[in-house]
């Protein structure tokens, strides 16, 4: 246990200053720093999330009780307050489905904002911690602009962009996540009269709408792949890249731009893109510093010619 208690301590020493400073209470702790400790451990005020990202090559090893007994030990935490998840690839909407009936949800600051989380009831928490640096980029640029959130998930990016004085659209095909957005613009004493949350297929809205300039600054952060019941083909995010930007930069005002994010593995951003406009890979820039594994998306600014 010793080797991850002390990976653990020298990681929140390195991280605790920087989170306190920057008013951030949901930050990565530890990301599979150590081989034979497969694990990522994420800290949300005082509770402790641990995704399990082993196989099987590491049951017989069993080395998740030490993570547990070294987070008990470092920050004297209730084991109550330690959440356990097993993590592996999902392919399309599954990492939105439902795992639990808890409905245990309680608010973290992240610098000028507020958001509810729940660790449990979901395999994500509501609160994307690798977008960090995008929310506080689009928060020191969209003042008074149009903004628009393509895949808004719960909103957190738009709730950023309405602080900083944007007028924003945030669309989703989840009911259940535009409603989380609602209550995050609330949370954070947010008036609604600026602001629209349009319950779509992106894909479909985006058709609908392509054409018509609308916005100054958009926010594209599609899955990597879906086959949901609501849409009546499937979305591959590499595949179909070409057709998303398009789309996305028919709406935009002249000067405006696009912020085009995934978290595919290896993605390749098509030649075409590059050619038809300028593009700029902010990736390195946009990867938060607690962040161990720098391929855990990749982000492109794209511009008109």
């Amino acid at each position: 246990m010793q080797m991850i208690k002390n990976r653990l301590e020298k990681n929140y020493k390195k991280l605790k200053s920087w989170a306190e400073r920057a008013g951030i209470q949901a930050y990565r702790l530890y990301d599979r720093d150590i081989p034979e400790y497969p694990f990522i451990v994420d800290i949300y005020g005082d509770h402790f999330l641990i995704y399990d990202k082993g196989d099987s090559r590491d049951i017989e090893k069993n080395h998740l009780p030490h993570v547990i007994e070294a987070l008990q030990a470092l920050f004297k935490v209730d084991e109550s307050k330690i959440v356990i998840k097993k993590r592996e690839r999902q392919e399309g909407l599954k990492q939105y489905e439902k795992l639990d009936q808890k409905d245990q949800t309680f608010t973290v600051k992240e610098s000028q904002a507020t958001f509810k989380v729940n660790l449990y009831d979901y395999l994500d928490t509501g609160l994307f911690l690798d977008h960090r640096p995008m929310r506080q980029k689009i928060y020191k640029t969209v003042n008074g602009k149009k903004f628009l959130n393509l895949f808004c998930y719960t909103g957190s990016v738009s709730v950023f962009a309405a602080l900083a004085g944007a007028k924003t659209t945030s669309v989703d095909m989840s009911q259940t996540y535009l409603a989380w957005a609602q209550e995050n613009f609330e949370l954070n004493n947010i008036p609604m009269a600026q602001h629209s949350f349009i319950n779509a297929n992106v894909l479909e809205w985006l058709d609908r709408n392509q054409g018509k300039p609308a916005f100054d600054v958009i926010f594209l952060d599609p899955p990597t792949f879906s086959n949901s019941k609501k849409m009546t083909d499937s979305f591959d995010v590499e595949r179909d890249q070409e057709l998303l930007v398009n789309e996305c930069m028919s709406m935009l005002e002249p000067g405006g731009v696009l912020y085009f994010s995934n978290n595919k593995r290896k993605f390749h951003l098509s030649p075409a893109i590059k050619e038809q406009y300028k593009v700029r890979d902010i990736t390195e820039e946009s990867i938060p510093q607690d962040f161990h594994d720098k391929k855990i998306h990749v982000c492109f600014e794209i511009r008109a010619l």
